[in-house]
């Protein structure tokens, strides 16, 4: 028989239009929500309670573009434009990374990402298995991808597809179903056209989504057009790309045809304002693209280029860069912009179960400390959890129905461990 129990005295943020926060119950019976509202729901005798008095609950947080193993290169190579960040401090460095680096690298991240209150993350990295290990001992939720560079002599080239083939089968639907899989060429500009044929052929032969990056730089953009005569997003229309359900990384620099192209062919985004301003990318069109229907979700990119994973900031970040550079104060509002790290998370990652606390849901919510000076007075507590809000704020989360983390501890990794081997990883990474 699946666990029955009630939250009281909560305050829920189910961000509807109408009532974005309701004050009562929520009850949860294995891994789904099955009541939320403000009079105390029936047949819950015997059900265990927890008192939610001072606590605001959230949709669990979702981190829809990242490498999370990249944590181990925090700090190594700042304030650098992105090819030369990438090719002298970046891929050197990932060129000597170890099953194991990568192992404790993610784990670094799921930390992280657990105590500030994401319960969900997509991955694009090497070593995969590690990273669904990581998945698994933690608790989360992950959309994994082996991402591919087809920079490189055939034969490597047909090794790293038969690896994201593998894994993509292998490890979708694993950890009780938490984990699912993409297949991710890296990028139009390190994948020839052929490749990504290939690739967009294998995520058609396992009814898979696909996932990469495109147009984060004005100079990629302009290398796409010299090198094939078209914009990325022509290119990629032509081959195929957009034939599967894709989630493009970044599409900062759009036309008004490009978005349009978009929206038609429903591609999803991950914008990602930390990472795009760190490396001076530029702005993501981001009201143009909710305003043309494309479903724009939030992504922190690897912990070496933001430099953390706070998907509080990001929402923080959405609702604020917009109104700076439109001079409109309504271009992304506090609702919106908690959407986008929530709701349209799992829209943006092809996930109908999860990304908002409402009845057939999963139960991946996280709770959010509102006795601070910060979250008075009561006033709107959208509002307070996008402007005010921060990661240490974050009580308890759960995932699947289960707590992982309750009084900001987490209860499914050990966190001395993990900091202790990241930063032996680190050394050793130095040292090779």
């Amino acid at each position: 028989m699946s666990r029955k129990w009630l939250i009281k005295n909560g305050a829920f943020a189910v961000l509807d239009t109408n009532k974005p926060v309701i004050h009562g119950y929520m009850l949860i019976e294995g891994d789904k929500i099955t009541y939320v509202g403000e009079e105390r729901p029936e047949g819950v005798e015997g059900a265990e309670t927890f008192d939610g008095k001072g606590l605001l609950f959230l949709p669990g947080l979702i981190n829809t573009h990242g490498h999370a193993a990249m944590s181990l290169l925090r700090g190594y190579g700042d304030d650098l434009a992105l090819q030369v960040w990438l090719q002298e401090k970046m891929w050197p460095m990932e060129a000597k990374f170890t099953s194991e680096d990568v192992y404790w690298g993610t784990a670094l991240s799921a930390l992280e990402m657990l105590k500030g209150g994401t319960t969900t993350f997509l991955d694009m990295y090497d070593h995969m298995d590690q990273v669904g290990k990581v998945v698994e001992e933690s608790g989360m939720r992950a959309v994994l991808t082996r991402g591919v560079i087809g920079l490189c002599p055939p034969e490597v080239q047909q090794q790293k597809l038969d690896e994201a083939v593998a894994f993509a089968r292998d490890w979708n639907g694993k950890a009780d179903g938490r984990i699912t899989t993409m297949i991710s060429p890296h990028s139009p500009y390190t994948c020839p056209p052929d490749y990504i044929e290939k690739l967009v052929q294998a995520a058609h032969d396992l009814n898979l989504p696909l996932h990469t990056h495109m147009s984060e730089t004005r100079a990629e953009v302009q290398q796409n057009v010299d090198d094939y005569g078209v914009r990325p997003v022509q290119h990629l229309l032509n081959l195929g790309v957009f034939s599967r359900p894709t989630l493009l990384a970044h599409a900062v620099h759009l036309t008004d045809e490009e978005i349009e192209v978009l929206a038609a062919h429903k591609v999803t985004v991950s914008h990602n304002p930390g990472s795009n301003l760190k490396l001076a990318s530029g702005i993501a069109r981001v009201p143009e693209l909710l305003k043309a229907g494309v479903v724009v979700s939030l992504g922190t990119d690897g912990p070496a280029s933001n430099n953390n994973l706070d998907m509080f900031e990001e929402i923080r970040l959405a609702a604020l860069i917009h109104k700076g550079v439109s001079g409109d104060p309504t271009a992304v509002p506090a609702r919106e912009a908690l959407l986008m790290g929530t709701d349209y998370g799992a829209k943006s990652l092809f996930l109908d179960n999860t990304g908002r606390l409402a009845v057939g849901m999963k139960a991946d919510f996280i709770a959010v400390n509102t006795e601070q000076a910060h979250f008075l007075p009561r006033t709107d507590y959208v509002s307070h959890a996008v402007y005010s809000a921060g990661p240490k704020d974050v009580e308890h989360v759960w995932v699947d129905g289960k707590q992982v983390v309750r009084n900001g501890e987490c209860l499914t990794l050990d966190e001395e461990r993990v900091r202790f081997e990241a930063q032996s990883a680190f050394e050793g990474l130095l040292s090779r």
